[in-house]
């Protein structure tokens, strides 16, 4: 049988760092108030001259660097972003024209916060049917650049950041299952409600921004992440003590917190990055896996659980073998 395994992460975070306190500058709010509900002490942004592919080439550079791959190599690209560079060609066409890629599909994922986990279930499709062999998977976001930043509820929580992995086929098991799913009766409470079909102008304008119903997104996110845990240990037969690492998205620690009491799983076995970048949507769990790979905490052979929820609303799950 053949399996998906990841055998490069890469991650990338622009250099301009907005930190709580600037906001406080900013808008009507504290570093107290913001990190005791999210988590979060400072996020990074893009600067004016730099794009999501900008990102998704660096995060993919690392990747291919730590599994020893050339553009040769290459026969799939998946970018998972909510706010490509461009309307077409896609962003993953504009990073494989960067790569030095030449035929293969390179297609991108909208699935929002969800969209790293759909990315890396799609690829893992591609090569256990045997139609792709080295896949390159990637979240990346400028999401700053659809955020109201005198909207509190909202300026706080965003950053921008990509991450990469190289899936490969492989005779060991590593990618164990994906689940899937969305519910879009449920737009209306995280949401950009304009685009390039309704609301142009409101585009053109920039006025098209992250709206978000915070309380209602919580519960919501906190019952059905539990459920997308059950389902998946379930599918695998495993028990909640059989996984290793928790890497969720990074979108708010009383989240990730209620997630890892569902696992009954130490907060010192979850990957925590959110303090650092904030919500960076389908950039955030690749971030999270590269950090704690490349500092030693994941170890091959381990079993890791990847969940996410996003707007539509998104959710799903990976468990894999590292």
């Amino acid at each position: 049988m053949t399996y998906s395994r990841i055998t490069g992460t890469g991650g990338y975070l622009p250099e301009k760092v907005l930190s709580n306190h600037d906001l406080e500058k900013m808008v009507d709010t504290s570093d107290e108030w913001i990190t005791e509900r999210t988590g979060i002490k400072k996020r990074h942004l893009v600067s004016d001259d730099q794009t999501t592919c900008d990102l998704a080439e660096q995060a993919v550079l690392g990747a291919m660097e730590m599994a020893g791959k050339a553009a040769d190599d290459i026969d799939l690209i998946i970018v998972a972003t909510t706010t490509p560079d461009q309307i077409f060609p896609s962003t993953a066409c504009l990073l494989q024209k960067r790569l030095g890629v030449h035929g293969s599909a390179a297609f991108d994922i909208q699935a929002v916060c969800t969209g790293f986990v759909y990315a890396l279930g799609v690829a893992d499709k591609f090569i256990r049917t045997g139609a792709a062999r080295c896949a390159v998977v990637v979240g990346a976001e400028t999401l700053s650049r659809i955020v109201d930043w005198t909207d509190r509820t909202t300026c706080i929580l965003f950053g921008d950041g990509a991450g990469a992995v190289i899936l490969e086929a492989s005779d060991e098991p590593g990618i164990l299952s994906t689940h899937l799913h969305a519910d879009g009766s449920y737009e209306s409470l995280l949401t950009v409600p304009y685009g390039i079909s309704n609301g142009l102008d409101k585009v053109l304008e920039k006025e098209a921004f992250i709206n978000m119903k915070g309380n209602e997104v919580f519960k919501m996110a906190v019952n059905t992440l539990g459920r997308i845990v059950d389902e998946t240990l379930e599918h695998n037969q495993m028990e909640k003590t059989d996984v290793d690492w928790l890497i969720p998205h990074q979108a708010n620690i009383r989240i990730i917190q209620a997630t890892a009491r569902k696992l009954k799983m130490s907060m010192d076995h979850v990957v925590v990055t959110v303090h650092e970048h904030g919500n960076t949507s389908a950039a955030s769990i690749p971030l999270a896996l590269n950090e704690a790979v490349r500092d030693g905490r994941i170890q091959r052979g381990e079993t890791l659980m990847l969940e996410a929820f996003g707007g539509g609303f998104t959710w799903g799950s990976a468990l894999m073998k590292y």
